[in-house]
């Protein structure tokens, strides 16, 4: 027995975070969907994600994957064209999906393969520049402040 949460106490106290309301309110939704094909997801560094999922019996021209802001869309439709003999057992699904994954901010897709069955879909989080955390540094009275990214500061250290 699944419970719904109600939102709309956080919906009257909150301004300006609509869009995670709505993201949890799908997640709940698309929970009760169907399943199928299952996939994996994996964190490989701290802005690197790939997502397998098992399409067995899918060709690249039977894949399509689509982005769109913050959605990322992967659709399957075999094309049953030639068929050898009568089946007398289907074990292998061959049926359509679509399979959705929500996207956070600055997420771009970056690659997509296919191997032995498997589809993988390279992800990464790519940060802008002006909104990455900065350091100031404190200075003397009448001189200018420095402002230096953290991420150039762990570039700097790397490479020493």
């Amino acid at each position: 027995m699944r419970t719904m949460f109600d939102l709309a106490p956080l919906h009257r106290s909150s301004i300006g975070f609509d869009r995670i309301f709505d993201m949890l309110e799908n997640a709940a939704r698309a929970q009760a969907a169907d399943n199928w094909p299952p996939y994996d997801t994996v964190k490989l560094s701290e802005d690197r994600y790939r997502i397998t999922m098992a399409v067995a019996g899918f060709r690249r021209e039977d894949l399509d994957i689509s982005v769109q802001p913050n959605l990322l869309v992967v659709t399957g439709e075999r094309r049953n064209g030639e068929q050898e003999g009568d089946y007398l057992y289907r074990g292998i699904a061959s049926r359509a999906f679509s399979r959705r994954f929500e996207l956070a901010d600055h997420v771009k897709v970056t690659g997509a393969t296919l191997a032995d069955g498997l589809l993988a879909i390279e992800l990464e989080r790519e940060i802008p520049e002006a909104m990455r955390p900065r350091r100031i540094t404190i200075g003397t009275p009448g001189t200018e402040p420095a402002l230096e990214s953290t991420g150039q500061r762990k570039l700097e250290a790397q490479a020493a």
